[in-house]
């Protein structure tokens, strides 16, 4: 009984704080950071100024319009309070269908309100936009929309596009130079999106420890338990899982921040690319946990920069087998291959193993040389590589040809799983 009071007296606090919060506003100062976004929104309701920041250096305005927000002050909470919510969203697309002309004009853009944070903290409502006015924009006038004059909106349609960040603040302000702790929560985020991604490619119980599991289930309709189970099903499922994150960023909200990039995720059954949006709170502990998360899936751009990527790995294993080979060094030599490997007729590593002895016994290997012109292609078990080998034992013994390796990513690096040689 007592710990069922001291939960409910801690909830009254949190939400006592929330309301706190939403009825003073939040003031946001942002200061220029390289993980910032390169192009975000601001706005600034006291001022009812619409703001398009540019990224490059310093932290600039490029464009500032007239708006209107909310008819109410604050922080939006429940639907029909009249007030605009405050906190990091983004632009999901252009509305297509015919808008009343006098509230909207003929434009509208919707935001995803409420994002996770927002379900946290038990806001409600939906259906928050950034539209245009047939009529005469008039300040504080909406129902928790942001209004804009017609025309500007309409010039600002090159801008607008489905990602990009909107920042809703009671005032923002923007510090001309670089945060004096040198924006180390900045990069503690992206530093956190590393390592999460690290732990799930390596399918390891570790990547669980990156969530709050009970604010978890209160941002999401599926429950934290289910996500888990799902997630471990698939790392028993799958011999190996990547995860390539590109151009990370990151975004600060009243309590929180926002990570958002592009993900490349691969398998050997399937590959998928899109935009995700990772919700961080600092937890009691201290640590910044993931407490949402957002997924736009989009079509494949990324299968050449995962490629590159992924070849640069293979290569550096790739170089290392090759001078265990040279050098006759059976373990290290051996220790490239997975255990069920095919190199030619023989399989697995015990074959192999055997089929060397009986080999370096009679002539030690003196030279092996590859073509500087390697050839990688994505294949269902990994990654395959074509090159031109040549090889020279001490007994007098060479030849020429073309080797392809296929190689599978492990948990323990890049195994080769297939071999193949024929003479030039």
């Amino acid at each position: 009984m007592r710990i069922v009071r001291l939960f409910a007296v801690l909830a009254l606090m949190v939400m006592c704080a929330a309301q706190a919060l939403a009825a003073s506003g939040w003031e946001a100062r942002f200061a220029g950071h390289p993980l910032l976004p390169q192009k975000f929104i601001a706005v600034d309701k006291d001022a009812q100024t619409f703001f398009i920041y540019d990224h490059k250096s310093p932290l600039r305005v490029v464009g500032s319009f007239p708006c209107a927000t909310g008819q109410r002050p604050g922080d939006k909470l429940h639907e029909g309070d009249l007030k605009t919510p405050e906190g990091v969203y983004f632009i999901q697309g252009r509305l297509h269908r015919k808008l009343d002309w006098t509230l909207y004009g003929d434009l509208a853009y919707p935001l995803n309100f409420p994002n996770p944070v927002d379900r946290i903290k038990g806001k409600t409502g939906y259906g928050i936009w950034v539209h245009g006015r047939g009529k005469k924009l008039t300040p504080r006038d909406t129902q928790g929309c942001v209004a804009l004059n017609t025309p500007d909106l309409r010039g600002l349609a090159k801008d607008l596009t489905p990602g990009l960040p909107l920042v809703i603040s009671k005032h923002f302000g923007v510090s001309p130079d670089q945060p004096a702790d040198g924006g180390a929560e900045l990069d503690e985020a992206v530093q956190r999106v590393k390592s999460w991604a690290d732990a799930w490619q390596r399918r390891s119980d570790e990547f669980f420890e990156f969530y709050d599991a009970p604010k978890y289930d209160q941002a999401h309709e599926g429950s934290y338990k289910g996500f888990m189970e799902r997630k471990k099903r698939l790392f028993q499922d799958n011999r190996w899982i990547r995860v390539l994150t590109s151009d990370v960023r990151v975004v600060p909200g009243p309590d929180y921040l926002v990570t958002y990039f592009r993900q490349y995720y691969r398998t050997a059954s399937m590959a998928s690319e899109g935009i995700k949006r990772l919700y961080w709170q600092r937890s009691a502990d201290g640590k910044l946990r993931i407490v949402g998360r957002e997924w736009v899936q989009t079509p494949r751009t990324l299968d050449d920069v995962y490629l590159q990527a992924m070849s640069a790995e293979a290569g550096e294993v790739i170089e290392a087998w090759r001078k265990a080979w040279e050098n006759a060094e059976l373990d290290a030599y051996l220790s490239y291959y997975a255990y069920g490997a095919e190199q030619g007729d023989r399989l697995g590593v015990t074959s192999i193993k055997e089929h060397k002895i009986a080999l370096w016994a009679g002539a030690k290997p003196e030279k092996v040389a590859f073509g500087q012109d390697k050839r990688y292609s994505l294949i269902p078990e990994g990654i395959s590589v074509t090159f031109d080998q040549q090889y020279c034992a001490d007994k007098g013994y060479s030849d020429q040809g073309i080797k392809q390796l296929v190689l599978m990513p492990t948990d323990t690096g890049w195994k080769i799983i297939r071999e193949e040689w024929r003479a030039m």
